[in-house]
């Protein structure tokens, strides 16, 4: 099975990106059939703004931009979809935003045409979000941040899609007794991955 990793930072010696090649070598660790890709939006140089071509696409008046296209190609290659991403102002960074914004279109990701009945497009993709996060877990049950990052990323992007998100981690590096400890979480994250479905094919 194969796992398309999208990690959005600027940094390649980030944490974020440490704990996604952690995510990636627990999914080449869990068996010997299993494969991952990691698509490095920030090196790639991924345009995330939504454009006028973006809106002619969105209404049904043209086609995918190219780098729009090889995007959805490279989700529908894989059988899960994870994405790795530090916590800015209690959401996505921007970057990762724009990718949705860009890639998850109508027509692809989802059919809603003027007056008529949504259809739900990307029901076979399993996700897992892993967001790394710079405050205390006190902090984010206090004031129900996770919570509200849940309903606006895993209920209104992915279930609107018909994806099914698996699985919602919060890594949180201050309360890590060592930094260490997160990449070994994010293996066994990886580790994991694919549990599920190769139990069922069993």
């Amino acid at each position: 099975m194969h796992a398309l990793i999208v990690v959005a930072h600027p940094d390649p010696n980030s944490l974020t990106h440490v704990i996604a090649n952690s995510v990636g070598e627990g999914v080449a660790a869990s068996g010997p059939g299993n494969s991952f890709e990691i698509a490095d939006l920030a090196a790639e140089g991924f345009d995330p703004n939504f454009n006028k071509s973006d809106i002619a696409t969105f209404q049904g008046q043209a086609p995918a931009a190219s780098d729009v296209a090889a995007e959805q190609a490279r989700i529908d290659r894989a059988d899960t979809l994870v994405l790795v991403y530090p916590v800015y102002w209690w959401s996505m960074p921007g970057l990762l935003k724009g990718w949705i914004d860009r890639v998850f279109m109508n027509g692809w990701a989802y059919d809603e045409p003027p007056g008529g009945k949504l259809t739900k497009k990307l029901q076979r993709l399993n996700v897992h979000l892993v967001a790394v996060g710079g405050a205390s877990q006190r902090t984010y049950a206090r004031h129900g941040y996770f919570g509200a990052m849940k309903t606006q990323i895993d209920h209104g992007i992915f279930d609107y899609c018909g994806a099914r998100v698996v699985t919602s981690e919060l890594l949180l590096f201050p309360e890590a007794q060592d930094h260490a400890q997160l990449p070994a979480e994010a293996h066994a994250i990886g580790c994991r991955l694919f549990l599920k479905q190769q139990r069922a094919a069993a």
